[in-house]
């Protein structure tokens, strides 16, 4: 599972523009690691999930589709010019993230990208849901009566990086379905004795996809089925509305809340047993049950605001709350199956392949990151969230036994 990538790419995180160290080589380090980790090259990994924001900035001011809708744009000066479009967005930040995932691709492992927020060609601050300027900064609150309402469009861009018909996917056996040129895509693989179905859906997806996603499920029934998207869980696993990033307050035609995409599409298809997300900077497990009783585990990690390994470097700090500009400094999720053991299980751990260790080998490790993260948490809580085990209590009796 990857979490968020968009600060590795990021253009202003290089050397070229001033930055202690290339971000970017620690995004191509961790493809790297998977990739000589794959089954084809004698490892155990067998499928990549990607949970979106594969890079930083948009590369339009507005997508013409919502333009036609009447909805404006408007100046957010409290985001400065984080959301402004750039060249490098294409030039540096798209071209270095299909290098990263060629890696994977040439060490023949399947995979699925979702985009979120960050993919979109554009993201701007929505004309009807403006910043509130009259407050003092430390009196702002992140919500959209502060912070004004982002919205994104245009999908251009990720379509040339991951569509169906680019050279990741195209001919491909294993990618099995696409919506709209795979803005949201659909993949099979075999491991453990059983045929796995995988949906990569496209943030806060609208009706129309959650329809496709239905027929995909009907082509394949019965599959034990991952969903992995962007914005679902929060860090108190919770599934938010988006906030200042809630597309169903601009456009709710063709979006859906978290728990609307739970109740129209998880909750009633029982063959739909994980869920993975980034989006929040944090980690969070939850397990609900659905239609049919069964459980549904869902699981949130994302570590895009850490920056250990640039303050090591002499990076000085400037991310969020006067803390350290955020890179990600290497850190995956690794979800290692045993479907032999009955009932199967997931054991969950959390990987840096820059420190080349667990979460629970790094003794530093709570004192790094837990704070930003988790403040509620105690350190043995903190660590805990990072490295545990599920237990599929009802997988047998949803999808058999394993088949040699």
């Amino acid at each position: 599972m990857i979490p968020d990538t968009q600060n590795y790419v990021d253009y202003t995180h290089q050397r070229a523009e001033g930055f202690a160290i290339d971000a970017a080589e620690l995004f191509l380090q961790q493809m790297k690691w998977i990739a000589e980790r794959g089954r084809s090259r004698g490892g155990e990994i067998e499928f990549v999930a990607s949970v979106g924001d594969t890079w930083q900035h948009p590369t339009i001011w507005l997508d013409a589709e919502h333009e036609a809708m009447g909805i404006g744009r408007v100046a957010n000066p409290l985001f400065g010019d984080h959301f402004d479009p750039v060249p490098e967005g294409v030039e540096v930040e798209i071209a270095k993230a299909i290098e990263g995932y060629q890696l994977i691709a040439d060490a023949g492992i399947p995979f699925g990208v979702p985009p979120g927020n960050h993919d979109y060609d554009a993201m701007y601050n929505v004309a009807r849901f403006p910043p509130n300027l009259t407050k003092k900064p430390e009196e702002l609150t992140f919500t959209p009566e502060d912070l004004g309402v982002l919205h994104v469009g245009g999908l251009d861009g990720f379509r040339s990086a991951f569509g169906a018909e680019s050279p990741f996917f195209s001919g491909k056996s294993w990618y099995v379905g696409s919506f709209e040129g795979g803005t949201s895509s659909a993949q099979i693989f075999l491991a453990g004795g059983y045929r796995f179905l995988h949906l990569a859906l496209e943030m806060q997806p609208g009706d129309d996809v959650i329809e496709w996603a239905r027929g995909i499920l009907a082509e394949y029934p019965g599959q034990p089925t991952l969903v992995s998207t962007h914005d679902y869980l929060s860090p108190t696993a919770e599934r938010l509305e988006g906030g200042f990033l809630d597309f169903t307050l601009v456009d709710s035609a063709n979006h859906n809340t978290p728990e609307q995409m739970f109740e129209k599409l998880i909750a009633p298809h029982d063959q739909i047993f994980l869920v993975l997300c980034g989006h929040y900077n944090g980690q969070a497990l939850r397990v609900d049950r659905n239609a049919a009783g069964s459980r549904v585990y869902q699981v949130l990690a994302d570590y895009q605001d850490r920056g250990q390994v640039g303050l090591e470097a002499g990076q000085p700090p400037g991310g969020l709350m006067g803390g350290p500009v955020g890179i990600g400094d290497g850190w995956l999720r690794l979800l290692r199956f045993d479907t032999a053991s009955d009932p199967p299980t997931i054991q969950m751990r959390t990987f840096s392949t820059y420190y080349d260790q667990y979460s629970s080998e790094l003794a530093e490790y709570a004192a790094w990151y837990r704070a930003h993260e988790q403040s509620k948490m105690t350190d043995a809580e903190f660590l805990a969230a990072e490295d545990y085990e599920i237990v599929l209590e009802d997988f047998r009796s949803r999808f058999g036994a394993p088949r040699n």
